[in-house]
Parts: structure tokens; sequence; C-alpha cells
């Protein structure tokens, strides 16, 4: 589209895992709880949607949206730019700030320019998985089969199967206890013939993403408290 300065994504990005999770995220960015948002430069206007979202500062707390045109191309927009762009009076003055506001690419300028409000959150979430420094290379890890799950997948409308691990530890230099995670059940992962009780021993990446709540394979356990992270692409699997 003429007009739109594009920002596409650097690299991957979240998705959103259900309907839920993507209420909360709107919430959070202070937006209404709808599928399509204005999109305001240069005089024009265009209907977006919110494909997913990019994480980055210190302790990954700062969200950067991924907004998607109807001719498919992607841009990155500042959760509060893109508030203010569904303001009759956007333009006039109410967020004169927001267009030196850059993507995800300018990590740094972001930070500076971060809500001051956002800096009440880690005192409440300091004791948290979600406060854990990830590492971004891959890792050895060990876990233990806490139970199999299906997880409503809102893009393809359809189940997918995953398996929660508990007592999951990163073995570095510093041992990282993580707690909970999730993973894709995979046809790797079928081929073990996991039960819950079974302790794993793998090799992969994990990123904060979390699982939401729901009922098991079987719908008889219900997951009690949310998981936080995922582990992606297990390899190097050994069966305890």
């Amino acid at each position: 589209m003429s007009g739109i300065a594009y920002l596409p994504p650097e690299g991957e990005y979240e998705l959103f895992t259900d309907e839920a999770h993507y209420a909360d995220k709107l919430k959070e960015w202070g937006l209404a709880s709808k599928k399509q948002f204005l999109y305001k430069e240069n005089h024009l206007q265009f209907q977006v949607t919110i494909k997913g979202y990019q994480v980055y500062g210190k302790n990954e707390e700062q969200n950067t949206i991924v907004i998607e045109f109807s001719d498919g191309q992607l841009t990155c927009i500042h959760p509060a730019y893109l508030k203010e762009m569904q303001a009759a009076s956007f333009g006039k003055g109410t967020f004169a700030e927001a267009q030196d506001i850059p993507a995800a690419s300018s990590e740094e300028k972001l930070e500076s320019e971060k809500p001051a409000p956002v800096k009440k959150e880690p005192a409440k979430k300091k004791e948290k998985p979600a406060k854990l420094v990830l590492p971004e290379e891959k890792v050895h890890f060990t876990g233990t089969v806490k139970q199999f799950a299906l997880s409503w997948n809102n893009f393809n409308e359809e189940n997918d199967e995953v398996v929660v691990l508990e007592n999951v530890i990163i073995h570095e230099e510093e041992s990282i206890e993580v707690g909970l995670a999730w993973c894709s059940h995979s046809k790797t992962l079928k081929k073990f013939e996991l039960t819950p009780g079974d302790e794993l021993e793998f090799d992969g990446k994990i990123v904060k993403k979390k699982l939401p709540k729901g009922k098991d394979a079987d719908e008889e356990f219900i997951i009690e408290e949310p998981v936080p992270y995922k582990i992606n692409n297990p390899s190097k699997i050994k069966k305890g």
C-alpha cells in the first residue's frame, strides 16, 4: 500500500495461543476487545488485524505489536501508538511523540521511551517464573512428564497435542530451575510412548509462551495453573 512506511518484524514473533490469550494481551495493551483496528498514516486510514507481538527489554516485559494489512503486509507498532490511532482526535497533538517511536528493531530507544507505569510491574512479578532470564541458545534440560493436554489453536481451529513437564531444570554452569514447561507432543516424542512420571533428558530452546488452562487429552485432569514456558524442538531425547 502506498503512503505507508512498513517496519516488518525482525525474526520470529509470538502468536496468540487462543482467544483468551488474545483478549488478555488486548487488555494489557489498553485496546478494545475486537478483531480489527484503525491504522492512520499520512492522512490515510486502513483496517488492520493484530497477528502477534514481539518482546524486548531487559526482562522481556515490553511488547511491540505485529499488525497485518489487507494485502498481507506486516509492520510493527508500539501498543500505545496503536491505541492513540483509534481516537478520532489522533493527529491533533494527542500523541505528538508517537511518530518518533520505532519498531522492535530499535529496542534501546523503546526502552528510553517506555511508559512510566510499566516500571511498577517488576516488584509485583519479581518472584514468578516469568522473571527468569532465559538462554537464547539451545541448552540441555531434564524434566518429568506431568500430563498430556490439548491446547486449542485459534488460527487453524483445531486442538494441538502437548506434553506438560514439571521439575524442569536447565543444566549450564549454574543450573536454572524452570519448574513447569510444555512442548508439542511431536512424532519424535510419541515414539517414546511417554506416561506421567517418566523422566526425560534432552536438548532444546526455551521461550516465554504460556499454555492456557484446560483439560488433558482424556478430559479428566484439569490443568491447575498456567504453564509459562514452551520448549521448542526437543532433540537428543533420553528417557530415564
